[in-house]
């Protein structure tokens, strides 16, 4: 940095255009690159990911959802078997009382099988689980790139701004943030595996 920048005059070591602020950004931009664009790119393939697997969960969501309410059709062929066999038992003259009852009414909202419960229990947190990495990748994304636009102004302004955001990113665990993004995204991937063995299972 001597050969690069001209010495600073006596008593302006530390003003305003001093190379101490021109060597330290021209460093923390060597930095800062590496940094983000490392971060940007696994960011960007997890939330394109993310956003294509929310869709295949979606997609299966909305098929297996739909058998966690008991299907009105069921509830019906119950209650006119029921019906019929009362019609029966007035004709032959028994008591009406002997005929059992129905498990089934109107007000009946159990599914039929406590597998779909856990199918669809297991997709729904695969869900949430990718949509949670996308909506974090957007957030970092946004993070990283107010954090690499530099704003006008003297070396040393410019320095303290860095510095400012740089803590503010440590502040806020954003490294950490970014590698749990994997996490999240593995964790979505392996509970809808786990919810797609149940649902075969029984097939």
């Amino acid at each position: 940095y001597e050969n690069k920048y001209p010495p600073d005059a006596v008593y302006e070591e530390t003003g305003p255009h001093a190379r101490l602020w021109r060597t330290y950004l021209d460093e923390s931009q060597m930095h800062d690159f590496e940094m983000v664009e490392y971060s940007r790119d696994s960011v960007d393939v997890l939330l394109v990911f993310a956003g294509l697997f929310s869709a295949v969960v979606t997609a299966f969501v909305a098929q297996t959802s739909q058998a966690l309410q008991m299907p009105s059709d069921t509830i019906l062929t119950s209650l006119v078997y029921e019906l019929v066999n009362i019609q029966r038992a007035s004709h032959n003259g028994t008591s009406v009382d002997d005929v059992p009852f129905s498990a089934l009414t109107p007000a009946s909202t159990e599914p039929q099988s406590s597998s779909i419960v856990w199918v669809n229990g297991l997709w729904f947190v695969s869900l949430s689980l990718s949509l949670t990495t996308a909506l974090l990748s957007v957030l970092v994304k946004q993070w990283f790139h107010q954090y690499v636009s530099m704003p006008s102004g003297t070396p040393r302004d410019r320095s303290l701004i860095r510095q400012y955001r740089f803590s503010g990113l440590q502040k806020w665990h954003v490294p950490m943030i970014v590698g749990l993004l994997p996490v999240l995204m593995h964790g979505a991937v392996a509970v809808f595996f786990c919810g797609l063995i149940v649902y075969l299972l029984p097939l």
